[in-house]
């Protein structure tokens, strides 16, 4: 597939991003095959960490994925669920019990705002992850791949927005990423 991940039918790429809808089985087939494709540039990742809060629907399509992948994953570490949330006000604290996160293989997973068009859109890239973005938070960039998910517009009223964003769309969302993070790990 060459040095970026090229676009498969049903994305469109940006560099060395791919972007998915959850539309169907064929986008969650094109979400593993790239997630595998990524895992074979550098190694599957050695931990995944999901961020965001169970306070703000909009923002817990971090914790929702971490709570599905703990159940269906055994072999490799994942940080942040519903029960234990990793979010602006302990990620530091997380960093602090295991400084070794930044030099390990992390998938980070996080919601991000965007354009009307983008909402429902999962990107999946090689790089860090930069938390709390969407929101003007000073957070240290994380991961050395990054996984997002589009919840809701950008460019006023942030955190209105992340309190009025549509469970359902999150749940769906959060249950195809998990399904194709799972999926890419399984032999």
């Amino acid at each position: 597939m060459g040095d970026s991940l090229v676009p498969t039918p049903g994305t469109q790429g940006q560099g060395s991003e791919a972007r998915f809808t959850t539309d169907g089985q064929e986008d969650l087939r094109t979400a593993v095959q790239a997630l595998r494709w990524l895992w074979r540039q550098d190694g599957p990742p050695e931990g995944i960490l999901c961020i965001g809060t169970d306070r703000s629907t909009g923002d817990a399509l971090g914790p929702l994925v971490g709570s599905e992948l703990t159940h269906r994953l055994s072999s490799i570490p994942v940080w942040g669920s519903m029960e234990r949330p990793i979010h602006a006000a302990n990620l530091q604290n997380l960093l602090k019990q295991h400084p070794d996160l930044s030099q390990r293989r992390i998938l980070a997973i996080d919601a991000s705002l965007g354009k009307l068009n983008d909402v429902g859109t999962i990107v999946i890239g090689p790089g860090p992850l930069k938390p709390g973005a969407g929101v003007n938070k000073q957070l240290p960039p994380l991961g050395a791949y990054h996984l997002t998910g589009t919840v809701n517009v950008s460019g006023f009223m942030e955190y209105f927005v992340l309190q009025n964003t549509r469970l359902f769309m999150v749940m769906r969302m959060a249950s195809f990423i998990a399904g194709a993070v799972s999926r890419s790990l399984s032999a």
